[in-house]
Protein backbone atom coordinates (compact mmCIF):
# COMPACT_ATOMS: atom_id res chain seq x y z
CA UNK A 1 0.00 0.00 0.00
CA UNK A 2 1.43 3.59 -1.32
CA UNK A 3 2.10 6.06 1.84
CA UNK A 4 0.27 8.51 -0.70
CA UNK A 5 -3.23 7.00 0.54
CA UNK A 6 -5.88 8.86 2.74
CA UNK A 7 -8.14 6.25 4.85
CA UNK A 8 -11.69 7.40 4.63
CA UNK A 9 -14.87 6.43 6.54
CA UNK A 10 -18.44 6.91 4.59
CA UNK A 11 -20.15 9.62 6.78
CA UNK A 12 -23.30 9.38 5.24
CA UNK A 13 -25.10 8.65 1.74
CA UNK A 14 -27.23 11.87 0.73
CA UNK A 15 -30.19 12.78 -1.85
CA UNK A 16 -28.86 16.00 -3.68
CA UNK A 17 -30.96 18.99 -2.51
CA UNK A 18 -30.83 20.40 -6.27
CA UNK A 19 -31.40 16.93 -8.05
CA UNK A 20 -32.71 13.77 -7.48
CA UNK A 21 -29.05 12.26 -7.09
CA UNK A 22 -27.02 10.96 -4.42
CA UNK A 23 -24.14 11.42 -3.02
CA UNK A 24 -21.89 9.26 -0.60
CA UNK A 25 -19.48 11.39 1.50
CA UNK A 26 -16.77 10.20 2.67
CA UNK A 27 -14.97 11.67 5.63
CA UNK A 28 -11.19 11.79 6.22
CA UNK A 29 -10.03 9.29 9.01
CA UNK A 30 -7.21 11.50 10.64
CA UNK A 31 -8.08 15.26 9.16
CA UNK A 32 -10.88 17.36 8.59
CA UNK A 33 -11.89 17.32 4.36
CA UNK A 34 -14.60 15.15 3.05
CA UNK A 35 -14.95 13.68 -0.35
CA UNK A 36 -18.26 13.97 -2.06
CA UNK A 37 -18.53 11.37 -4.53
CA UNK A 38 -21.64 10.94 -7.14
CA UNK A 39 -23.61 7.71 -7.40
CA UNK A 40 -26.79 6.66 -8.39
CA UNK A 41 -29.83 5.50 -6.40
CA UNK A 42 -29.33 1.60 -6.37
CA UNK A 43 -25.81 1.71 -5.07
CA UNK A 44 -26.47 4.55 -2.80
CA UNK A 45 -29.57 2.10 -1.83
CA UNK A 46 -27.23 -0.92 -1.63
CA UNK A 47 -24.44 1.23 0.96
CA UNK A 48 -27.00 2.49 2.74
CA UNK A 49 -28.83 -0.95 3.72
CA UNK A 50 -25.71 -2.15 4.65
CA UNK A 51 -24.62 0.57 6.96
CA UNK A 52 -27.93 0.43 8.82
CA UNK A 53 -27.82 -3.45 8.34
CA UNK A 54 -30.66 -4.29 6.65
CA UNK A 55 -30.84 -7.16 4.61
CA UNK A 56 -32.76 -7.98 1.10
CA UNK A 57 -35.29 -10.92 1.03
CA UNK A 58 -33.13 -11.86 -2.07
CA UNK A 59 -29.60 -10.53 -2.58
CA UNK A 60 -29.25 -7.86 -4.36
CA UNK A 61 -26.06 -7.57 -7.19
CA UNK A 62 -24.18 -6.44 -4.32
CA UNK A 63 -24.35 -9.19 -2.56
CA UNK A 64 -24.36 -11.44 -5.53
CA UNK A 65 -20.75 -10.02 -6.32
CA UNK A 66 -19.68 -10.40 -2.94
CA UNK A 67 -20.60 -14.13 -2.52
CA UNK A 68 -18.80 -14.78 -6.12
CA UNK A 69 -15.63 -12.98 -4.73
CA UNK A 70 -15.36 -14.54 -1.00
CA UNK A 71 -15.57 -18.10 -3.23
CA UNK A 72 -12.67 -17.00 -6.50
CA UNK A 73 -10.47 -14.28 -4.71
CA UNK A 74 -11.19 -14.40 -0.88
CA UNK A 75 -11.81 -10.81 1.02
CA UNK A 76 -10.00 -7.78 -0.50
CA UNK A 77 -7.32 -5.95 1.71
CA UNK A 78 -8.99 -2.63 1.01
CA UNK A 79 -10.92 -0.93 -1.31
CA UNK A 80 -8.68 2.65 -3.12
CA UNK A 81 -10.40 5.45 -5.06
CA UNK A 82 -7.29 5.40 -6.69
CA UNK A 83 -8.09 9.34 -9.39
CA UNK A 84 -10.08 11.21 -10.87
CA UNK A 85 -10.55 11.86 -14.51
CA UNK A 86 -12.59 14.02 -16.44
CA UNK A 87 -14.81 13.81 -12.83
CA UNK A 88 -15.03 10.29 -13.12
CA UNK A 89 -13.64 8.28 -10.09
CA UNK A 90 -11.87 5.16 -10.79
CA UNK A 91 -11.73 2.53 -8.08
CA UNK A 92 -10.30 -0.45 -7.25
CA UNK A 93 -10.97 -3.57 -4.80
CA UNK A 94 -6.75 -4.67 -3.55
CA UNK A 95 -6.73 -7.96 -3.35
CA UNK A 96 -3.72 -9.85 -1.22
CA UNK A 97 -1.65 -11.13 -4.10
CA UNK A 98 -0.32 -13.78 -2.03
CA UNK A 99 -3.85 -15.57 -0.91
CA UNK A 100 -5.16 -14.93 -4.45
CA UNK A 101 -3.44 -16.30 -7.82
CA UNK A 102 -6.00 -15.32 -9.62
CA UNK A 103 -6.08 -11.71 -9.19
CA UNK A 104 -3.93 -9.02 -7.34
CA UNK A 105 -6.42 -6.03 -7.95
CA UNK A 106 -9.99 -5.52 -9.65
CA UNK A 107 -10.78 -2.25 -11.14
CA UNK A 108 -14.61 -0.81 -10.64
CA UNK A 109 -16.50 2.45 -10.44
CA UNK A 110 -16.28 4.04 -7.05
CA UNK A 111 -19.70 3.42 -5.91
CA UNK A 112 -19.32 -0.46 -6.46
CA UNK A 113 -16.43 0.02 -4.59
CA UNK A 114 -18.04 1.23 -1.89
CA UNK A 115 -21.25 -0.82 -1.56
CA UNK A 116 -18.30 -4.16 -1.48
CA UNK A 117 -16.04 -1.93 1.01
CA UNK A 118 -19.22 -1.86 3.52
CA UNK A 119 -20.18 -5.93 2.69
CA UNK A 120 -16.58 -6.94 3.38
CA UNK A 121 -16.10 -4.76 6.04
CA UNK A 122 -12.71 -3.27 4.31
CA UNK A 123 -10.96 -0.01 4.98
CA UNK A 124 -11.18 2.50 2.06
CA UNK A 125 -8.47 4.60 1.21
CA UNK A 126 -8.42 8.08 -1.30
CA UNK A 127 -5.68 8.75 -3.37
CA UNK A 128 -3.85 11.85 -1.69
CA UNK A 129 -4.17 13.63 -5.61
CA UNK A 130 -7.59 13.03 -5.53
CA UNK A 131 -8.11 14.39 -2.06
CA UNK A 132 -6.15 17.39 -3.20
CA UNK A 133 -7.48 18.01 -6.51
CA UNK A 134 -11.88 17.21 -5.17
CA UNK A 135 -11.52 16.89 -1.26
CA UNK A 136 -13.57 19.82 0.51
CA UNK A 137 -13.36 21.20 4.40
CA UNK A 138 -16.58 22.79 5.41
CA UNK A 139 -17.15 26.25 6.60
CA UNK A 140 -16.50 27.15 10.21
CA UNK A 141 -20.06 27.28 11.36
CA UNK A 142 -21.09 31.18 12.99
CA UNK A 143 -21.90 31.47 16.29
CA UNK A 144 -25.50 32.54 16.31
CA UNK A 145 -25.42 34.64 19.50
CA UNK A 146 -22.44 36.90 17.86
CA UNK A 147 -22.76 39.99 15.85
CA UNK A 148 -21.25 39.83 12.45
CA UNK A 149 -20.50 42.94 10.89
CA UNK A 150 -20.87 43.75 7.41
CA UNK A 151 -22.95 40.43 6.35
CA UNK A 152 -25.88 41.54 5.44
CA UNK A 153 -27.26 45.35 5.66
CA UNK A 154 -30.00 46.90 7.55
CA UNK A 155 -33.57 47.04 5.86
CA UNK A 156 -34.72 50.24 5.58
CA UNK A 157 -38.40 51.40 6.24
CA UNK A 158 -38.65 52.27 2.41
CA UNK A 159 -37.49 48.24 1.64
CA UNK A 160 -40.29 47.10 4.49
CA UNK A 161 -43.03 49.20 3.20
CA UNK A 162 -43.09 47.38 -0.24
CA UNK A 163 -43.65 43.89 1.99
CA UNK A 164 -46.11 45.86 4.43
CA UNK A 165 -48.18 46.76 1.39
CA UNK A 166 -48.40 43.13 0.20
CA UNK A 167 -49.18 41.62 3.50
CA UNK A 168 -51.91 44.28 4.00
CA UNK A 169 -53.77 43.43 0.19
CA UNK A 170 -53.71 39.28 1.33
CA UNK A 171 -56.98 38.38 1.68
CA UNK A 172 -57.03 35.87 4.75
CA UNK A 173 -60.81 35.40 4.85
CA UNK A 174 -60.69 33.01 1.79
CA UNK A 175 -58.50 30.70 3.97
CA UNK A 176 -60.64 29.94 6.80
CA UNK A 177 -63.09 28.07 4.58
Amino acid sequence: MSDRLIEVKIESVRVSLLSQHRIAVLQEKDGDRYLPIWIGPFEAEAIAMQLRKEKSPRPLTHDLLHQVLLEVAHDPVYVEIASLMDDVYLARLVFNAEDNPIMDELDCRASDALALAVRFGCPIYVDEEVMNAAGKVPDEEIPLDEDVEGDAPDASSEDLELFRDVVEGLDLGSLSD
